[in-house]
């Protein structure tokens, strides 16, 4: 079942009653509403006067409902996640801690060779020549010691958006902003979907930084960023304002949790195919398996 995802932009009181998450509003002359817990998969909480109850709180983590909390400037600051996202935690943790770095490097190289070749995809999907990045895909060595993810997503940036001038900065002109609220989704997706399968998102395979939590995250959603890519490129490329962080940019945006993309050739939703990411990863940490199952970027 596709998870429905809530965004709340104005005042409002939330709690629950009987598994429903129940929506009162300042205004007395407005109805409250309600809608099943189960059936929430992301709750985005931007406006400063949102009072949430604890009890509520308690029945979404135990749902495993991604909460987003936003700061003044509208951006996705923080999440709420389970401590205990799996039945098998410390045992999985162990699998996670153990793992040895040949192993890590060997999925490194695998996440940045999807990396690439989604971004290919995307590209392709333009209509944009991008034949050296499917080369480069197929050079990237164990660990990526000759750094081709950095000569693809150089290449990537230059010709995305028909934007003159136009680098990935996170406070560059527009729009990276919009690509900034986008990966922020996507990064709270990830973590939410790695503690669903035991892993602790701080430790990663590749990023170490002892200032981010999210190191682990941070692996995992490369392969998936040209999705947000895509929902950021086709308002670009459709003449659409997209100065101002809006309310229905925010919109489009938040259709990334149910765009469908294609994961073991078969389409799943992508926070779907996320949870079949994790578990991947977990099974590589274990020695079950030996590749990471990532999406193939189709049109």
């Amino acid at each position: 079942m596709i998870k429905r995802t809530l965004f709340f932009g104005n005042p409002a009181y939330l709690s629950t009653k009987n598994g429903q998450l129940v929506v009162g509003f300042p205004d007395e002359e407005k109805e409250s509403k309600s809608v099943p817990i189960e059936d929430i998969g992301v709750l985005v909480l931007e406006n400063a006067q949102i009072t949430v109850s604890n009890r509520l709180l308690e029945k979404l983590v135990n749902n495993n409902v991604a909460v987003f909390h936003c700061n003044s400037q509208h951006l996705p600051i923080g999440m709420l996640m389970p401590l205990n996202g799996h039945s098998e935690h410390s045992e999985r943790l162990r699998y996670q801690l153990e793992a040895s770095v040949p192993l890590k490097k060997n999925l490194w190289q695998q996440t940045v060779q999807a990396k690439i070749r989604n971004q290919a995809g995307h590209l392709d999907m333009r209509g944009i020549p991008c034949k050296r990045m499917h080369g480069w895909a197929k050079e990237v060595l164990s660990g990526d010691n000759q750094n081709h993810e950095a000569r693809a997503a150089a290449f990537y940036w230059q010709n995305i958006f028909p934007i003159s001038d136009f680098n990935r900065y996170r406070n560059g002109i527009p729009p990276n902003h919009l690509l900034n609220y986008g990966y922020a989704i996507l990064r709270g997706l990830t973590a939410r979907a790695l503690v669903s399968s035991g892993m602790l998102p701080v430790l990663g395979i590749h990023h170490h930084n002892k200032y981010n939590a999210y190191c682990l995250a941070d692996d995992i959603m490369e392969p998936y960023r040209p999705y947000v890519d895509t929902l950021v490129g086709d308002m670009v490329y459709s003449g659409k304002p997209i100065e101002e962080l809006s309310i229905d940019v925010k919109r489009e945006l938040l259709q990334l949790v149910v765009v469908d993309v294609t994961i073991d050739g078969k389409k799943s939703p992508l926070m779907n195919a996320m949870s079949r990411t994790t578990a991947s990863l977990y099974a590589c940490f274990s020695g079950e398996a030996r590749k990471i199952m990532y999406p193939d970027y189709d049109d």
